[in-house]
């Protein structure tokens, strides 16, 4: 680990992760070279040999036993509290593989002024673009994706959330939010708008923290000069978290809106939602059902809940 003016705290939250393990390491010194760093992992009770992993590719790491699956927001935040000194936290997921060089771009990115957050350019497992910038949750952007498809409305600010104009990628930018399994931000932005809010468990923490950070007046910067590769979850496959992630989207727009918001939103994921699961889509079928009941949708208060005005 080479000295410069820079330490990373390389924070990781692994569950079941023993596979990902050795690779996310090797990927480590290459992606960070010219850096110093230091690993931080929380492990949520994982019940394979993550820790073994652990222990055999990453000797010098330090590991944050959860003692339960707390979720990832939980992760994070006990992984930076035990990290080192720093002044960067890089949060990764385990299905990361950090492309060479690719921090020292994120940290160039990062001292572009008024920027708390830097993303790279993803590439899945493939070699195939990621769209990982996103525009803020709207209302609009819910019945974009509902009637265009998400690839077709995404091309469209007004209409889509996740940008799926591939142009886009070619150039440095700002964006609302960014998919969370790679993320640079400043120990500046960390201390100001941290932590990570836990009553989410999993998905709409990053949406969350980003939004909250742009408030503070820290942006969120894309370039697609720093590469990763991000092997992905199943989020889109698995009606579980599929219906965690769009109760999260519901919880993350009421704290943020008033009701009669809130309730056009509600109503247009839920059409959404029911239109998927009339053609069959069981994710959808899930989603739907729980997006019916007021005790799925009841609010769990966090650290950074707030109660918008009545109207």
């Amino acid at each position: 680990m080479t000295s410069t003016d820079e330490t990373v705290a390389v924070v990781v939250v692994t569950y079941n992760s023993e596979a990902l393990i050795a690779d996310l390491v090797a990927s480590l010194a290459p992606g960070l070279a010219g850096h110093r760093w230091h690993l931080t992992v929380a492990d949520n009770a994982s019940a394979d040999g993550t820790i073994a992993a652990l222990k055999e590719h990453a000797p010098e790491a330090t590991v944050v036993e959860m003692g339960r699956n707390a979720g990832y927001a939980a992760g994070i935040n006990a992984a930076v509290a035990a990290a080192g000194p720093h002044t960067a936290v890089l949060v990764l997921n385990p299905d990361v593989r950090l492309g060479p060089g690719c921090v020292s771009k994120l940290l160039t990115v990062l001292r572009t002024p008024g920027t708390g957050i830097a993303v790279p350019l993803l590439r899945d497992g493939d070699g195939d673009l990621i769209h990982t910038m996103r525009r803020e949750p709207s209302v609009l952007r819910i019945l974009g994706d509902a009637f265009l498809g998400a690839g077709r409305a995404g091309r469209y600010a007004a209409l889509g959330e996740v940008v799926t104009d591939e142009s886009r990628y070619g150039a440095e930018s700002v964006t609302d939010w960014a998919e969370g399994s790679t993320v640079l931000i400043s120990a500046e932005c960390w201390a100001r708008c941290a932590p990570w809010d836990e009553s989410f468990f999993l998905y709409s923490e990053e949406t969350d923290f980003a939004l909250r950070a742009r408030d503070a007046g820290f942006a969120a910067r894309f370039t697609p000069t720093a590469e990763a590769v991000h092997l992905e979850g199943d989020s889109r496959i698995s009606p579980r978290l599929w219906t965690l992630l769009t109760l999260n989207r519901v919880r993350l727009y009421r704290r943020r809106h008033g009701r009669l918001a809130t309730a056009a939103f509600w109503t247009a994921l839920l059409l959404r939602e029911g239109s998927r699961a009339a053609i069959g889509k069981s994710p959808s079928q899930m989603a739907a059902r729980a997006l019916l009941s007021p005790s799925k949708l009841r609010e769990t208060p966090g650290p950074h809940t707030v109660h918008p005005p009545a109207s």
